[in-house]
């Protein structure tokens, strides 16, 4: 099920007008996502600026925390402290930016539907880019996000969520990135917290 997602998501990529897709993978989880650049479809939107995406992933338990709620698999004796399997997150997203004065700064606001079995909340949040002054050298970019879902906007057992990234992206070649980056997702439910992935991860992006 997991490979079919992957080589659908990757097809995804190459046949319709992305702006960005990326797979992001450590030694337990592996991540996919694609961006929508809205200004490639709509002449009244300017390009790089707006976009609506979805991600997909894949989790193991090890890289969880606290209260075990109906994310873990059943199927697995739930005495069992690591390596059980976590239900796949899901995930809508919109996002506008812009760049903030000429020295390389970048801003947004954003906001998600986000989903797991049981689970279901709309965080907003802000997002950052910062392009590294060493263009000479390599292109290189610090990415940052933070978002928030209080409880009027946490849904079935939710109780709120949170979520923080940071990433360092370096262009290796036209349009393509290596990503060296930190996740922490909070699906917290009413019965307790739940760090639902905090992790380290390395991937690869590409631009169209």
């Amino acid at each position: 099920m997991l490979r079919s997602f992957l080589l659908l998501a990757l097809l995804n990529i190459s046949l319709f007008a992305v702006h960005y897709g990326e797979v992001n993978l450590n030694s337990k989880d592996v991540e996919v996502g694609v961006a929508f650049d809205i200004g490639q479809f709509n002449e009244n939107v300017e390009p790089d600026v707006m976009f609506v995406g979805a991600k997909f992933l894949y989790a193991d338990k090890r890289h969880s925390d606290g209260y075990i709620p109906a994310v873990v698999d059943k199927s697995v004796d739930s005495n069992v402290t690591s390596g059980e399997t976590i239900s796949p997150y899901y995930e809508l997203n919109f996002l506008m930016i812009k760049q903030i004065g000429n020295k390389g700064m970048y801003f947004g606001m954003g906001a998600k539907m986000n989903f797991t079995k049981d689970y279901f909340s709309v965080p907003l949040g802000a997002e950052f880019k910062y392009v590294i002054p060493a263009k000479d050298l390599i292109p290189m970019y610090l990415h940052g996000s933070l978002y928030f879902a209080p409880s009027v906007l946490s849904f079935k057992d939710a109780s709120d969520y949170l979520e923080y990234r940071i990433t360092y992206d370096v262009q290796v070649i036209e349009n393509g990135y290596i990503t060296l980056g930190y996740r922490g997702l909070h699906t917290n439910y009413e019965l307790g917290d739940f760090a639902y992935n905090e992790s380290w991860f390395i991937g690869f992006r590409v631009g169209f």
